[in-house]
């Protein structure tokens, strides 16, 4: 078993100032495989030190030294990817295909991109009427509070553009997922990050997290997470009036026209829901469906989701693996059973774990039919694979379905129309909108409407969050 009790603060590994072991667990066997030490206030307190003391001379420096170090970062993460897929597979128990081509990449996709904006981006320019000049500078000390569900791409969102900007950081990764965070602090001290500028303290949120968002030192906190959690660290920030970036929930609704190629449009449907074991928070959770085609659509999606795989982490291949631990289990699990009480369809999957896999935090891939907007598991983020169903008459229903949410992350739309898919797209209130399975790239923002968030990350737009702008008029 992996002993990781020590912090990253101040360029060396230290001891935490009380010790407070927590067992990491491997959702695929139940079983321990590592132990932190959960950070307290003394933590926070003396990394929070290091940070700001090294704010003097790391918010001084050119755009060129900011960009070296991010290239020197980007090369030691490269060399040490698979010791990257390693740490995640073990910690939130994601297939080693998966981890190797979709979770560990992500950190190259944000650093490229980070690089990208860093050296593009106008750092002083005169204003409109050329009166003044107007300059951005970092905005401070920043605490970055990160989720385990796609760990090391939440990381390295935040540390990339903070470092970019001038920014000195605390990270607080999540403590049931600690160990791609770990490597990351081993990574960027290799690079030869000067001391203070990155630190790392493991924690929970009520203590760790608290102290971040509450901290009188710190300027910026960047947070991901649940809604419920956002919530609490805006209201702890709230008396030193810090500036809160959120990243939060969603249950994206996935738009389904009868016009739309339906074998391609409901495999990806089905396939982008169980990603990942269905724990992203841009998930296509609701599949609104044209009535027309509802029926074949039904038919379908159930061969789909009886034919999703569920297996090991360790083997190779296109399965899913676990949820991240027995609580999100337990939680999804919840979710099905209100399900089932208020009369949705159970067409695949349900309560328990698949034949075969007693051991392991293993969920069912769920399928509901008849699913109304009203019912919980149309309105709760239930972050596991399970996908709902429901119909819809017209595009005017459509959109009004797809917009009866709080959350407003992600929406997706399927149709063989591009004219309607551009139209239903502009009307959808989310921060990104996917038509016919496209997807992104690195600078693309990410952030949502609503009770999904404020602020957008990736490229120059996550570089800007990390930017205070300063007018000077002589």
């Amino acid at each position: 078993m992996l002993d990781s009790r020590q912090f990253y603060i101040n360029g060396r590994w230290t001891k935490p100032a009380v010790p407070n072991d927590f067992a990491v667990i491997n959702p695929a066997t139940e079983a321990p495989i590592a132990v932190v030490s959960l950070g307290s206030q003394e933590d926070v307190d003396h990394a929070v030190g290091a940070a700001r003391a090294a704010f003097a001379t790391w918010s001084e420096t050119s755009p060129d030294e900011r960009a070296a170090l991010l290239e020197r970062i980007l090369t030691v993460y490269q060399r040490r990817s698979a010791d990257m897929d390693e740490a995640i597979r073990l910690e939130m128990g994601a297939p080693k295909r998966f981890v190797k081509e979709q979770q560990t990449p992500a950190g190259v996709g944000h650093l490229e991109a980070t690089l990208e904006a860093l050296r593009a981006h106008q750092w002083e320019r005169p204003s409109p009427r050329g009166g003044s000049l107007l300059r951005h500078e970092p905005v401070g000390v920043c605490g970055l509070i990160t989720p385990w569900n796609w760990p090391i791409n939440q990381i390295v969102a935040k540390v990339a553009p903070a470092l970019a900007a001038g920014c000195t950081m605390i990270l607080k990764p999540s403590e049931i997922a600690p160990l791609s965070a770990l490597l990351f602090a081993e990574i960027i001290d290799e690079a030869g990050c000067p001391a203070g500028v990155f630190n790392h303290v493991n924690g929970d949120g009520t203590e760790v997290g608290s102290a971040l968002s509450s901290h009188p030192d710190i300027d910026m906190i960047s947070f991901t997470g649940s809604t419920r959690a956002g919530t609490s660290v805006t209201q702890n920030a709230a008396p030193t009036v810090k500036r809160v970036a959120l990243e939060l929930g969603g249950k994206s609704p996935n738009i389904l026209f009868a016009d739309a190629d339906l074998e391609t449009a409901v495999r990806f449907s089905i396939e982008s829901c169980f990603s990942n074991s269905g724990q992203s928070c841009d998930a296509p959770t609701r599949l609104l469906v044209e009535r027309s085609v509802y029926q074949d659509v039904v038919d379908f999606a159930t061969t789909c989701a009886e034919d999703t795989q569920v297996g090991s982490p360790e083997e190779d291949g296109d399965h899913i693996g676990p949820v991240v631990s027995k609580l999100q289990y337990d939680r999804i699990q919840g979710h099905i059973e209100k399900g089932i009480a208020e009369g949705a369809k159970l067409l695949a999957g349900g309560l328990g774990k698949p034949d075969g896999l007693s051991a392991g935090y293993y969920v069912k891939p769920t399928l509901f039919a008849d699913v109304t907007n009203q019912m919980h598991v149309a309105r709760e983020e239930i972050f596991g694979p399970v996908l709902v169903i429901i119909l819809f008459d017209s595009e005017a229903e459509a959109i009004n379905i797809a917009n009866d949410t709080p959350y407003g992350l992600a929406a997706y739309v399927q149709t063989g129309d591009p004219d309607r898919g551009k139209r239903v797209a502009k009307k959808l209130r989310a921060g990104s909108v996917y038509i016919n399975g496209a997807s992104p790239d690195w600078d693309v923002p990410f952030g949502g409407y609503k009770q999904s968030g404020n602020g957008r990350e990736y490229g120059e737009f996550g570089l800007n969050d990390f930017l205070e702008l300063k007018a000077i008029t002589s």
